[in-house]
């Protein structure tokens, strides 16, 4: 039985890779923070299958605890702190734990068990200001956030352990992947969870950035077995994992209100832009100039050609697919919600 380690298991991505371990027979480690009360997060429902191990990526001690207890052969470093606006707000903290912790990690793994695989959660937010159009593996960096430059110093690390200490250590260069699990905090989630609460009459518009912003979206579930593909060849390398389509912010929307019968128009251009419900008339979209990033990604488009041909990887959930799965789960959230406030009346 194969030992995995993964940290950032409550998030997103983590617990989607939990249960795709655990389905394929692995005794499954997670690394979580110490916190005043305890939150499962996304694995709450598999608790019970997981073994939890207290520590923090700004921490090397810990994570060679870690290390020790878990004897990992595969380990999944998604731990980070992945939300692009906050990095502005908190760009040291960002670097340590997006940054420096990959170097924890990575030396940790060296110390305790340097046979074991180690998987590095790069992001296409180090492409930046794109220089090629699609972006590939072999495509020029120009990271734009301090999240970008952060995740870009653990990539580099990342290769150069590998080169240096002869470590099997990879990174997936991963384009946007969401799901039902995603954080409130992220765009698209954003958009889901007001569609939701628009359509059962709890919340009138929702305010957001820069609608003519282009990513390459896919959902994690599909990007998860990416991860776990990279780390069973026989030599490490490093894959962009993409869809090859790029949409949107404003096509993300209207996807999304059309999973509830409502169909968008639009009113005005850049900041002045307003999205209407075109049967009502009502504004249930304002373009607001707080939420444009200080130095803009315009387009991300990801070629996943070499991980097709390597790995065996296609995704499999469709970008419309996507959109109304994240929307489905938001309306019966916002329902159960209501169905709770009126009991408590």
């Amino acid at each position: 039985m194969k030992h995995a380690l993964i940290t950032g298991i409550t998030g997103q991505d983590g617990s989607y890779l939990a249960e795709l371990l655990l389905e394929k027979g692995y005794e499954v480690y997670g690394i979580m923070r110490r916190k005043s009360v305890v939150d499962y997060g996304n694995v709450d429902h598999i608790k019970d299958k997981i073994h939890f191990i207290y520590a923090d990526m700004t921490d090397e001690v810990s994570l060679i605890n870690a290390m020790r207890i878990s004897q990992a052969d595969e380990v999944y470093n998604l731990a980070a702190q992945s939300f692009v606006a906050t990095s502005w707000e908190q760009p040291i903290a960002t670097a340590e734990i997006d940054a420096l912790g990959v170097t924890n990690m990575l030396e940790a793994i060296r110390n305790v068990k340097p046979e074991a695989r180690f998987y590095q959660a790069s992001t296409s937010e180090m492409f930046g200001l794109v220089q090629e159009m699609p972006q590939t593996e072999k495509t020029p960096f120009y990271p734009r956030s301090p999240y970008s430059v952060a995740k870009l110093y653990g990539h580099w690390i990342t290769k150069n352990y590998r080169e240096s200490y002869g470590l099997y250590a990879c990174s997936g260069i991963l384009f946007n992947h969401e799901s039902e699990r995603r954080g409130l905090e992220f765009v698209t989630r954003k958009i889901t969870d007001a569609v939701a609460r628009i359509k059962q009459g709890v919340q009138e518009y929702v305010e957001l950035g820069n609608m003519d912003a282009k990513r390459d979206w896919g959902h994690s579930k599909d990007y998860v077995r990416a991860m776990w593909l990279m780390l069973q060849q026989d030599k490490p390398d490093d894959y962009v994992i993409a869809t090859n389509e790029t949409r949107t912010v404003r096509e993300f929307v209207e996807t999304a209100f059309a999973r509830v019968g409502i169909e968008v128009e639009w009113h005005g251009e850049g900041v002045e832009e307003t999205g209407v419900d075109k049967a009502t008339g009502k504004t249930i979209v304002k373009v607001n100039p707080r939420f444009f990033r200080p130095a803009e990604v315009d387009v991300l488009l990801g070629n996943p050609a070499k991980a097709e041909a390597e790995l065996g990887w296609k995704r499999e959930i469709s970008f419309a697919e996507l959109v109304n799965r994240m929307v489905d789960n938001d309306m019966e959230l916002v329902a159960n919600e209501i169905k709770v406030a009126e009991l408590l009346k």
